[in-house]
């Protein structure tokens, strides 16, 4: 199900995001809507981290998996051609979402059903209604602008 367009988070923004959720070497993140790969990619190579992202749009997933095996990564980041809602996302320590508002609130059952206690979900520029988040962040991604220009969720479970 098409619930969200592809627009790719800033590497600034993916690091912050990362940095919030406290992502540790070894556990598992997983990109709901993985895009281009960014989140995941640097999951890996800055974080250690294990990825896990999920991309509907069938060119998006293949394109992202060519970048994964060029940079040597497949070991520890993989990208599922599927619908959200039908991959468990159990094994997941860390979710980041930039998706919107009204796809956040299609995907919160989901969230609520599969995740662990404990497991953290990030979100850029939406929250998800009905959760309260541990921490919201304005985040200026180019300090020159003098603005926050993002804000950033964080949620626990």
């Amino acid at each position: 199900m098409f619930i969200s367009p592809f627009v790719a988070s800033p590497t600034a923004v993916i690091r912050r995001l990362l940095t919030l959720a406290e992502l540790k070497p070894g556990e598992v993140l997983f990109d709901l809507g993985a895009g281009d790969g960014g989140p995941i990619i640097m999951a890996a190579q800055e974080f250690g981290a294990r990825a896990v992202g999920i991309e509907l749009r069938r060119d998006l997933a293949r394109k992202t998996t060519k970048k994964i095996y060029d940079l040597g990564l497949q070991d520890r980041v993989k990208v599922i051609n599927s619908d959200i809602f039908k991959v468990d996302l159990s094994p997941a320590d860390v979710v980041y979402l930039y998706l919107t508002t009204s796809a956040n609130e299609k995907v919160r059952p989901k969230l609520e059903a599969d995740l662990k206690q404990g497991a953290r979900v990030v979100s850029h520029d939406y929250e998800i209604v009905g959760w309260k988040p541990v921490k919201v962040e304005r985040f200026c991604e180019n300090p020159r602008l003098g603005f926050p220009t993002h804000t950033l969720y964080l949620y626990k479970r």
